[in-house]
């Protein structure tokens, strides 16, 4: 991929991971667009990131998504870079839960890890493919290739998010858009506010992210993810153990 010269889209570009992959296109000479729902953070991310662009956006909600779309296709004519970032994870202890009282943020949680890169992907495409160069980037998760018992529907969104990245980088082999895949350890995120030690912050990730971006690396662990994925390969049983309970 070329250093500069980019119209990057990042859903959930507010805070976190979103914002400092936002930064980091910014910072070697790219435009960066930031989604969000909440409109008082996107305000606090462009007065941190002079040049930023922010648009309102409920992924959950499919005609708000629809809308994007086409406000995105009108407006950014050069946009060639979709960054997949949102997300959302909740813990269930299902023989403690009613299924009445955790069906909503089991939908929500589908509906945004998985469903609306999905579907936000597929509107772009086409858009994608008529530029010289382009690139989707998709932000999944170590759980998404070792489960933690505490968060199953989070783990399984990841885990489709990874198969569904490889499938259309296969698809989309022959033609000028990238499919990539960031693979992030634990950040230090509002979203694992009191989960863990020992976190990487979202400005680390973003530069590992932008080395492999900068050489095509299409699949990109970072920190102990790698040894996560080699661990995982030579002991699978062992690799589950160890983070089952994290």
């Amino acid at each position: 991929m070329d250093a500069t010269g980019h119209t990057a889209l990042i859903t959930g570009g507010a805070s976190g991971i979103g914002l400092a992959l936002a930064a980091a296109f910014a910072k070697h000479g790219n435009k960066a667009i930031a989604v969000g729902r909440n409109a008082d953070k996107l305000a606090e991310a462009k007065a941190r990131l002079p040049g930023l662009d922010t648009l309102v956006c409920d992924l959950r909600d499919e005609r708000q998504l629809e809308r994007l779309a086409v406000e995105l296709r009108e407006n950014y004519p050069a946009l060639n870079v979709l960054v997949n970032n949102a997300g959302v994870q909740y813990n269930y202890a299902f023989l403690d839960a009613r299924v009445d009282e955790i069906g909503d943020t089991i939908a929500e949680e589908i509906r945004l890890n998985l469903t609306a890169p999905i579907q936000l992907t597929a509107r772009l495409l086409p858009h994608l493919a008529s530029q010289r160069q382009a690139a989707i980037v998709n932000v999944t998760s170590g759980v998404g290739i070792v489960p933690k018992q505490s968060a199953p529907v989070y783990c399984a969104t990841k885990a489709g998010l990874r198969l569904y990245t490889a499938a259309l980088r296969h698809q989309l082999a022959a033609t000028n858009i990238r499919v990539f895949e960031l693979i992030p350890p634990l950040v230090d995120t509002a979203m694992t506010e009191g989960r863990g030690s020992g976190k990487m912050s979202p400005k680390e990730v973003a530069d590992r992210f932008w080395a492999a971006f900068a050489r095509d690396r299409l699949e990109v662990p970072v920190g102990k993810i790698r040894l996560l994925k080699l661990l995982h390969r030579a002991a699978p049983r062992f690799a589950e153990n160890l983070l089952k309970n994290s």
